[in-house]
């Protein structure tokens, strides 16, 4: 089979795709008969194919598709103007930081963002496919370490964490993420300053969790001996209500 034939069955595939095809996925239509490198390069030129139309070809973390460019937004909403679902500050927040300092437990996110983390919040990203479980610190209590799924990636449309904007700023990383879901204009340049009363810069709340840090206890704040204040936006129920966590002893708010 020449490149031209080549290029129209994986043309074809990826348009018919419901979700990001694999190179290994890909082998499969030709009965592996080309390499993994070759299909590389033919997908590269069928990238610049589209390079000047209202679809592109993208690698995102669970392999190749197609998708609308950000800049045809405005005219597909016309067509579907259902709104996408909103998240509160808190629970963008609560992802830029699990995003941000993953693996981290849900101790590590209150000494970071000051307030205690509703329950509900946590389970609203695992919902969406966002935030998963990978594992338990070994500490008192072996708290769930939280860390963000490859269908996050796909949905921001990137290839890995590394594409990520590097920002110090909870509310500045929740921007960042809030921007990219949207496909709205990324603040690289000039990123915005903590306004009065935001919450301080993460590398000034609590250290970095490094990966493969399972064994280590947290070094922050004990967060079964400071009680936090309760931020508006995570607070669901009366104040007379505060069962315990089960995985770090904070008070949590839950109706």
């Amino acid at each position: 089979m020449n490149t031209v034939d080549a290029k129209r069955v994986l043309e074809t595939a990826l348009i018919c795709a419901p979700q990001p095809a694999t190179l290994r996925e890909l082998r499969t239509l030709f009965n592996d008969a080309l390499g993994t490198d070759t299909l590389k390069t033919i997908l590269l030129e069928l990238q610049q194919d589209w390079a000047l139309r209202g679809v592109e070809l993208v690698q995102v973390a669970t392999g190749w598709r197609f998708q609308s460019r950000p800049e045809m937004r405005e005219y597909l909403d016309r067509l579907h103007p259902e709104k996408p679902p909103r998240y509160t500050r808190a629970t963008l927040e609560t992802l830029a930081i699990i995003a941000y300092r993953q693996p981290v437990t849900r101790g590590d996110i209150e000494d970071i963002r000051g307030v205690t983390v509703n329950s509900l919040i946590v389970k609203q990203l695992e919902d969406r496919g966002w935030v998963e479980v990978i594992g338990h610190r070994e500490t008192v209590g072996r708290p769930a370490l939280f860390a963000t799924t490859r269908q996050f990636l796909d949905d921001l449309g990137l290839q890995s964490l590394d594409q990520l904007p590097v920002m110090e700023n909870p509310a500045v990383q929740a921007s960042v993420l809030e921007a990219l879901g949207s496909g709205g204009t990324l603040p690289l340049d000039e990123p915005a300053d903590p306004a009065p009363g935001d919450h301080p810069p993460v590398a000034e709340a609590v250290p970095s969790v490094p990966q493969g840090s399972e064994t280590e206890p947290v070094t922050g704040p004990s967060t079964e001996d400071t009680p936090r204040p309760s931020d508006e936006e995570d607070v669901l129920a009366p104040s007379h209500e505060k069962p315990k966590d089960a995985d770090n002893g904070t008070p949590e708010s839950l109706p």
